[in-house]
């Protein structure tokens, strides 16, 4: 066995694609118009594994449900998962290795649904003014979770300031004013010689 350490000898340029060169049907499931459901149910580590196999095409959706190896039922909706979420929620164990964890990746869709429920109940029970501001807060959450990276990028120095100080931007912008002044003068300058040359010029020709 090789004692040697550290990265490979030979390191790809590129990471590797599955399936670069043939093209992809995008109404399939896992394209752009049928992406994958949610990992759910999971612990970590299998939530991994199942990336993985999707990450390097190695993932096989289930056409049909599968049965729970607990109850028997068809009720397993998600590929590689051997409990139903029923049966894995009551005994607090992982869907796919049904090892006993302290907490589970993802949120059930029983359980999403019946918050969307509620929610909206809770809006529609509620009064016109408190129901607009929820609906506010709620939009406002999404945007700044959708603009977070820009406002990132935006806060670094030199995209607003461009130095890193507020004295020195604001004597840059001093030194700007003067320099705008200094050629607001000399444009005037240069249209005062064209009106005297134009003056010379008529006279000139009478």
């Amino acid at each position: 066995m090789s004692n040697r350490r550290g990265p490979p000898k030979h390191q790809n340029a590129y990471a590797w694609k599955p399936n670069a060169g043939v093209k992809i049907n995008e109404t399939e499931v896992g394209g752009r118009f049928r992406p994958y459901s949610e990992i759910t149910g999971v612990c970590a580590r299998c939530r991994e594994q199942i990336e993985w196999k999707r990450r390097y095409g190695k993932y096989k959706p289930l056409v049909e449900p599968a049965k729970c190896q607990k109850c028997s039922r068809r009720a397993v909706r998600q590929a590689y998962h051997n409990l139903c979420s029923g049966c894995a929620k009551e005994q607090n164990v992982c869907a796919k290795c049904r090892c006993r964890v302290d907490s589970l990746v993802g949120r059930d869709s029983s359980e999403l649904e019946a918050e969307r429920k509620a929610l909206e109940e809770a809006i529609k029970n509620a009064r016109e003014r408190d129901r607009r501001t929820l609906l506010r807060a709620m939009n406002k959450s999404k945007d700044n979770n959708s603009g977070k990276s820009a406002t990132e990028k935006a806060n670094k120095v030199g995209d607003i300031f461009p130095s890193s100080s507020l004295e020195g931007y604001a004597r840059s912008c001093q030194e700007g004013k003067a320099g705008c002044g200094k050629e607001e003068e000399k444009v005037e300058g240069e249209e005062e010689m064209e009106d005297n040359t134009e003056e010379d010029n008529t006279d000139d020709e009478e």
